[in-house]
């Protein structure tokens, strides 16, 4: 076992954790709108990354693995810095940080096919804040599928993106009709802030 992710003991963990979906690809199958969206969504979302790394709240990314069985997290990093463009600038903006966690997923939902579900319950996570592309598609996939396993969610609604702000608007709808929490980043940033209080 890697000592950087040593088995928590009880009392341990964190109980907040930092979702981030599908931050990195070339774009080049995504509708053209959608692509500035992510770009200036990136900006907030860094400085609740920053905030989560500052209160030792575990950062997680899920990303899509665009059907290459074969690749690993940083290939995908590294194809999208290769594309160049805006994506090239999220990617190298978010990357993750040598503490931060890193699963490839294969469908919408982050905890489809992948050992999310395990990693939350190591980290000892009661409540999981979610920011991500699209809102309308893997966002509101994961959000639901959190809600389903009886996890609290809170999407971070302007640190997510989709293809037109009429999507985006639907889908934060939706999340909250299921009962999930939705929140700004102001409120996000709170909850980070007192995360080590809770």
């Amino acid at each position: 076992m890697s000592p950087a992710t040593p088995l928590k003991k009880p009392g341990d963990g964190a109980t907040d954790a930092l979702l981030l979906i599908d931050w990195f690809g070339t774009w080049d199958q995504a509708e053209p709108a959608l692509l500035p969206r992510v770009a200036a969504a990136a900006t907030t979302v860094a400085r609740l990354v920053a905030q989560a790394r500052r209160n030792d709240v575990p950062v997680i990314f899920a990303n899509d693995n665009f059907g290459q069985w074969r690749s690993d997290f940083h290939a995908v990093i590294n194809s999208a810095v290769d594309a160049g463009g805006k994506g090239a600038a999220v990617a190298e903006r978010l990357a993750p940080g040598p503490g931060d966690y890193v699963i490839l997923k294969p469908r919408h939902s982050a905890f489809f096919g992948t050992p999310l579900d395990l990693l939350l319950a190591h980290l000892q996570t009661e409540r999981l804040l979610v920011a991500g592309v699209a809102s309308d598609l893997c966002v509101l996939a994961t959000a639901i599928d959190a809600h389903l396993r009886d996890r609290e969610v809170v999407v971070v609604r302007d640190a997510c993106a989709a293809a037109s702000a009429a999507r985006h608007r639907r889908a934060m709808d939706g999340i909250a009709a299921f009962g999930i929490g939705v929140a700004s980043a102001r409120q996000a940033a709170g909850l980070l802030a007192a995360a080590r209080r809770r």
